[in-house]
């Protein structure tokens, strides 16, 4: 829904400059043969000469429009040049015009704060440049005015004399009682036509603009006059600019909302709003909708220009009309791992070139079900957590879109009458990857820290990259389940816990039964440090441990494993111990503990053969602690040498609070959680309350 955003008293100067023609432009500069010849731009399909998406102004005075396919443009100008965009997995590939927009907002980037609204289009906040210009160099003591500057039409300016039409429109500019307001225009006119000059030197495409105070009444200009010309709206002119706009043209007016503004209002321009009062409005569409339309019916819009040369999401489209649609699972996946591909490109060509990550996926269908003609609009947006590489970003979008069908499918199930036929067709898919972030500069990984200790090795460098990769997304909206999105301890079924019990259990890989009625299997093996990084380690029968209070059971910390029979293995899962491999293939101890000067953390890594849990514990598994000493002593006498060649080692450690805790945002997000226990104080042990009444702390003992 559009959001109203108040006005700021003070004066802006905002331009939206909007590419002429641009996918034909682009291809006249590959060809520049095609230079002042009619000419349109044409989908990659061959059905009737595929459909026009960009026609030349050449072509447009012979009525060719956009509506048309190739072969109706043909027989309406036989000599137009039909150029077909080019074809990548079986879809249009917009690369190159994409590439060629980014040219132009470099451009313009030099004199303001730029967004970029789409290929084609850019709005820029020039208040800053117009008025040092009016400080410095204001337009009435120009003697000198480009001719470019001239040519600018003035909403609401009575021309005099039509035969010296740019003669008026400089005595406009160079008034000297002007109001401060159109002051700032007459500069921002200036400084929008040097731009518009120096992307036609530097790109070679021509472009019209549209400059007002705000977003909205500039992207209206920027269309009134094209081609290759800018439009200039003083406040003085707004009403009468509005007054007999059609309704559906304003932006986020073409769709439900503004069918109801003419339907239940009988409104069908942005001057016939004025009538209707803001409650009234309020009333009719919600407060902040009835605030957006009494705004707007006035010209006002307080939106910012953002600062965003890049785009704020990336998607990969295809629509298949008619016999063309998409009535198997199967070939809904042929398509979706086509548009993944594109996808998955794009995203990682972002992250190379401007260093941003993608965090959500989300894909959009559009579908029909039996004869319900209406039902393509019904069809549910699903999204979860990306996962970057091209085969989880197809892995994910094949289960969004089941779990979209499910419920599309199941509520027409619930509306539609038995006899309906239950066949379904798909006739529009598209996935899109957005809420961009950039990856914060400086950024390294947790492994710099320990760069003195571990040897140089390719597995110990994490790129932002390798991070991405092993994120594992929860589940898709919408309450579906989606295949392989689940985290890490609930695959393994890790039951509700205290942190230190989950840091334990990520750190060694162990998996302890809490309950009473399961029935546990204990299948321990001494783990080599190649067996924990592979992930395969042989087993061996180890006695159990008695433990006296089974319902307070710890994982032990040593490196023997406790698994549940005929588990699964988890693929990709690893705890940060691999982290700490030396070159001789002994594992390193990692302890934590607190320290009594100042109460601080301190992490600890060294080369003991055995590791020491916290005071918290102690008394818990002091005994399981001198077993596993002796078990791992004389295990065959491995981890005896390793205990002898850490002796050789000193042991160095870090104050927790000297690490800065961002880094850990760089882990793998199934080891994170261990490492941000360190982070944490220790969880005071529960105790049994007394009573509340002072005669419970009297009482005597009973045998």
């Amino acid at each position: 829904m559009p959001v109203a955003t108040r006005e700021t008293s003070d004066a802006r100067v905002i331009a939206h400059l909007d590419m002429d023609c641009f996918y034909v432009q682009v291809e006249q500069r590959k060809q520049p043969n095609l230079r002042g010849l009619p000419t349109a731009v044409i989908q990659y399909n061959s059905y009737k000469g595929g459909a026009l998406i960009a026609v030349s102004y050449e072509a447009r005075k012979y009525g060719v429009k956009r509506s048309m396919r190739g072969d109706e443009a043909q027989e309406v100008c036989p000599q137009i040049q039909l150029v077909q965009v080019p074809v990548a997995r079986g879809k249009a590939d917009l690369n190159t015009y994409r590439n060629a927009g980014s040219e132009v907002v470099s451009v313009l980037a030099r004199k303001g704060r730029c967004e970029r609204a789409s290929i084609d289009e850019v709005y820029i906040d020039l208040t800053e440049a117009a008025e040092a210009m009016l400080k410095e160099a204001p337009p009435e003591n120009l003697d000198d005015i480009h001719e470019e500057v001239l040519k600018s039409h003035v909403l609401g300016f009575i021309v005099e004399d039509e035969n010296d039409t740019k003669k008026e429109v400089r005595k406009w500019l160079c008034r000297s009682d002007a109001d401060y307001h159109d002051k700032l225009l007459a500069c921002g006119a200036i400084i929008v036509a040097d731009l518009r000059m120096q992307v036609l030197k530097e790109t070679e495409f021509s472009c019209s603009a549209g400059i007002a105070h705000n977003k909205m009444l500039a992207k209206l200009a920027s269309a009134m006059n094209k081609p290759a010309q800018q439009t200039i709206v003083p406040r003085s002119s707004v009403k009468g600019l509005l007054e007999s706009f059609p309704i559906k043209k304003m932006k986020q007016l073409g769709g439900k909302l503004g069918s109801s503004l003419q339907s239940d209002l009988g409104v069908n321009t942005v001057g016939e709003l004025l009538k209707f009062s803001e409650e009234k409005l309020q009333q009719r569409y919600g407060i902040n909708t009835g605030t957006w339309l009494w705004n707007i019916a006035r010209g006002i819009s307080g939106e910012e220009v953002e600062g965003r040369l890049l785009p704020k999401s990336h998607g990969s489209g295809k629509n298949f009309p008619g016999p063309q649609a998409l009535k198997t699972i199967s070939l809904v996946q042929h398509w979706l791992n086509r548009l993944c591909e594109e996808l998955s490109e794009r995203l990682q060509s972002d992250l190379d070139q401007n260093k941003r990550i993608a965090r959500t996926l989300t894909l959009h269908a559009r579908a029909y079900k039996g004869g319900d003609s209406d039902s393509h609009k019904n069809f549910p947006s699903k999204s979860c957590p990306l996962r970057y590489g091209t085969a989880k970003i197809q892995e994910d979008a094949i289960n969004l879109f089941q779990a979209g069908l499910r419920e599309y499918i199941g509520f027409y199930n619930n509306k539609s009458l038995g006899s309906q036929s239950n066949r379904w067709g798909i006739t529009s898919l598209s996935v899109a990857a957005s809420k961009m972030v950039t990856i914060p500069s400086g950024t390294h990984s947790i492994v710099k820290y320990f760069g003195g200790q571990l040897q140089p090795s390719s597995s110990l460098k994490q790129t932002p990259e390798s991070v991405i990769h092993e994120a594992a997304p929860s589940s898709p909206s919408g309450g579906e389940s989606c295949l392989g999105l689940n985290s890490y301890e609930s695959q393994l079924g890790y039951p509700e816990e205290d942190t230190r019990m989950k840091y334990l259990r990520a750190s060694f890989g162990q998996q302890v039964d809490q309950s009473k009625g399961d029935d546990l299997t204990e299948e321990s093996s001494l783990l080599s440090p190649q067996a924990i990084e592979n992930g395969t380690a042989e087993k061996e029968p180890q006695p159990s441990f008695p433990v006296e209070e089974p319902r307070h059971i710890h994982a032990v910390p040593t490196l023997k494993t406790v698994v549940k029979k005929n588990t699964a293995k988890e693929k990709g899962n690893c705890s940060i111990l691999k982290f700490f491999k030396n070159h001789h293939d002994h594992c390193t101890s990692v302890k934590q503990h607190a320290t009594n000067g100042q109460g601080g953390k301190t992490l600890s890594i060294g080369s003991e053969s055995n590791y020491h849990s916290d005071s918290t514990i102690n008394n818990q598994v002091e005994s399981l602690k001198e077993t596993n000493h002796e078990a791992i002593g004389t295990d065959n006498g491995e981890s005896s040498a390793s205990h002898e060649a850490g002796e050789g080692r000193a042991s160095w450690s870090y104050r927790m609070e000297e690490i800065d805790p961002s880094v850990v945002d760089e882990l793998p997000p199934e080891i994170q959680l261990e490492v941000r226990a360190w982070f944490r104080p220790l969880k005071r042990p529960n105790v049994v309350k007394r009573g509340s009444i002072i005669t419970h702390y009297f009482s005597t003992n009973k045998d």
